[in-house]
C-alpha cells in the first residue's frame, strides 16, 4: 500500500480496535481492563480486557471441546489446509489495518509492518495451508506376520504465549502449524500488543475456523500466562520470550500435568567479520541494518560485532556512519527507518544497559541517548560501543534494543571462542570468502542458525530455534509440526 504519512495518521484516527477476549468464537469483555499505550506518542490506544484464571479456564474449556468433540481435528487435512489458505487471503485483504495496528502497538515503522511483518504472516499461513495434506505416516518393515504403523496425531490443546516485538509473525509461527496438525489453540499475546492478535483471530473465524479452535486471552504474564502454563487442560505450551520467563513455564509444567513445553528464548548473537569478507562495505552495512532493524528488538539481533583487529576501525566507522544517518522518527511516516522502542519501561531498561557500559569503560561511538522527546514517544538514537570488555554485561546480556557492542580478535580460534562465550545460542553470522572456513566455523558455532555472508535470510522451508539457553524445539518448516503432534505406534498381529 503506497500511502503518505498524512494518510496513515488519518487512518490511525479512525481505528477502533476491539480489546475483548475472543473465546469460543465470541467476544468476552471480562470485568477488569488495562490500557494499551502507543510508544509512538504515549497516548492510549484502547482499553483491553485483563484476563485472570477464570478467563483462561473458559478459553481452555472451549479449546478442549473443540478438540475432543469438534470437527477441526477430524477434518481431512486438505480441508484444514484450505481454511488456513483462506486466513492468508483475508489477512492480505486487511493488510493495511493489521500493519497499522502493529505499528501503533509497538512502534514498528509502518513500512516494516507492511513489508516484513504482514508478508511473513501471510506466507506462514499459506505455507502451512499448502503443507497440511502433504504429510505422511510410516509403516516400518516388520516380520511377515505383523503390520506396524507409526502415525502422527494432533497433540491436543496448545497454549501459545508470544511477545510484542513481532506480534503477528511469531503468533503465526505458533498458530499455523498447530492448526495444520489439527490442534486447538489458546493464544496469550503480550499485554503491549494484544490488538493485532485479536484482529487476526477474528479474521481466522471469518475464514471458517470453527468456534473454540483459536481463542485469545489478554493479560499479564504473572497472572494470565501463569494460569495458562499451570492449566491441566493444556497439552502443549509454546512460548517465545525471555529466558527468565521461559524457566517459569518449565516450572509450571512440572507443577501441573507435565505438558510439553517448547521455548524460543533470548539471544546475544555474534556477527563475525573476517578480513577476507567478500565485500566489507556490504558486511558493515548489514551489521548496521541487523542491529537497528525493528529498533534492535529482535532475539536474533547481531548485537555482538566481532571484527578482526586489522579491519576493526574501518568496519566500525562504516557502521557508525550508517547509525548516524539512520532516520529515527514517527512509525507512521513511510520514510522512517527506526521507530519507537516498545514503551517507557523498556526504554529505561535499554538506557540502563547504556549507562552500565559507560561505567564499565566501553567507548561510546554514537548514540546512547533519548531523542524526539517532544513527541511523547519512546525513541532512542542508534547506539554503537567499541572497546567492549568480553566479560562485561554489554557483551554477555541481551539488551533487546538498538545497541551494538564491537569486539576485536586476532585469529579464527579467538573469534570462535568469543562467539561461543555466551549462555545463548540462537543465531550467528560469518563473513568470509573461504568456503572451508565457512564450513568449519559454522560447525564450531553453537547456534541454531548460522548465516554466511548475509544476515536474517531464509524462508519457511528451514527451521528456526536455538541451542543452550536460547531454547528448544523449532518454529517454521515441517519440523515445527513435531511440537504439535504425538507419535503413536500401532502393532497389528496378522
Amino acid at each position: 500500500m503506497d500511502a503518505t504519512h498524512d494518510v496513515w495518521i488519518r487512518r490511525a484516527g479512525t481505528l477502533r480496535p476491539d480489546g475483548s477476549h475472543l473465546i469460543d468464537g465470541s467476544a468476552h469483555a471480562g470485568g477488569r481492563t488495562f490500557t494499551v499505550v502507543s510508544p509512538r506518542d504515549g497516548r492510549p490506544l484502547a482499553e483491553v480486557a485483563d484476563g485472570g484464571a477464570d478467563d483462561v479456564d473458559r478459553a481452555v474449556a472451549a479449546a478442549r471441546r473443540a478438540f475432543d468433540d469438534g470437527p477441526w481435528p477430524r477434518l481431512a487435512p486438505a480441508e484444514r489446509g484450505r481454511v488456513l489458505t483462506r486466513v492468508a487471503d483475508l489477512v492480505e485483504e486487511r493488510r493495511a489495518d493489521l500493519a497499522l495496528t502493529v505499528s501503533l502497538e509497538m512502534g514498528k515503522p509502518i513500512t516494516d509492518a507492511l513489508d516484513v511483518e504482514l508478508r511473513a504472516l501471510i506466507a506462514t499461513f499459506r505455507w502451512y495451508g499448502q503443507l497440511a495434506d502433504k504429510l505422511t505416516d510410516a509403516s516400518p518393515h516388520t516380520a511377515p506376520d505383523a503390520l506396524a504403523l507409526v502415525t502422527r496425531e494432533p497433540g491436543g490443546v496448545v497454549g501459545a504465549v508470544v511477545p510484542w516485538n513481532f506480534p503477528l509473525t511469531l503468533a503465526g509461527w505458533k498458530i499455523a502449524p498447530a492448526l495444520a496438525a489439527g490442534c486447538s489453540v489458546v493464544l496469550k499475546p503480550s499485554e503491549r500488543s494484544p490488538l493485532s492478535a485479536l484482529h487476526l483471530a477474528r479474521i481466522a473465524g471469518e475464514a471458517g475456523l470453527p468456534p473454540g479452535v483459536l481463542n485469545v486471552v489478554n493479560g499479564e504474564g504473572p497472572v494470565t500466562g501463569r494460569a495458562l502454563g499451570l492449566h491441566p487442560g493444556v497439552d502443549v505450551l509454546a512460548f517465545t520470550g525471555s529466558t527468565a520467563v521461559g524457566r517459569h513455564y518449565l516450572r509450571y509444567a512440572a507443577d501441573s500435568n507435565l505438558k510439553r513445553v517448547w521455548l524460543e528464548l533470548g539471544g546475544k548473537s555474534p556477527n563475525i567479520i573476517l578480513p577476507d569478507a567478500p565485500d566489507l562495505e556490504t558486511a558493515a552495512a548489514t551489521a548496521a541494518w541487523g542491529i537497528f532493524f525493528n529498533q534492535g528488538e529482535m532475539c536474533t539481533a547481531p548485537s555482538r560485532l566481532l571484527v578482526h583487529s586489522s579491519i576493526a576501525e574501518r568496519v566500525t566507522e562504516a557502521v557508525v556512519e550508517r547509525a548516524r544517518a539512520l532516520r529515527v522518527g514517527d512509525p507512521l511516516d513511510p520514510s522512517t527507518e527506526m521507530g519507537a522502542l516498545a514503551g517507557e519501561e523498556h526504554l529505561d531498561r535499554v538506557l540502563g544497559h547504556v549507562h552500565a557500559a559507560l561505567d564499565a569503560g566501553a567507548r561510546l561511538r554514537t548514540g546512547g541517548e533519548r531523542t524526539l522527546t517532544e513527541t511523547g514517544g519512546t525513541y532512542l538514537r542508534p547506539t554503537v560501543f567499541d572497546r567492549v570488555d568480553p566479560d562485561s554485561a554489554l557483551a554477555r546480556e541481551e539488551v533487546f534494543g538498538p545497541v551494538l557492542s564491537v569486539l576485536t580478535f586476532d585469529d579464527l580460534d579467538e573469534a570462535v571462542a568469543l562467539a561461543n562465550a555466551t549462555d545463548y545460542g540462537l543465531a550467528a553470522g560469518l563473513w568470509t570468502s573461504d568456503l572451508s572456513t565457512a564450513h568449519r566455523v559454522a560447525r564450531a558455532l553453537r547456534a541454531g542458525t548460522v548465516w554466511v555472508n548475509c544476515y536474517e535470510e531464509g524462508d519457511l522451508t528451514v527451521p528456526f530455534g536455538g541451542m543452550k539457553q536460547s531454547g528448544n524445539g523449532r518454529d517454521k518448516s515441517a519440523h515445527a509440526l513435531e511440537k504439535y503432534t504425538e507419535l503413536k505406534t500401532t502393532w497389528i498381529q496378522l
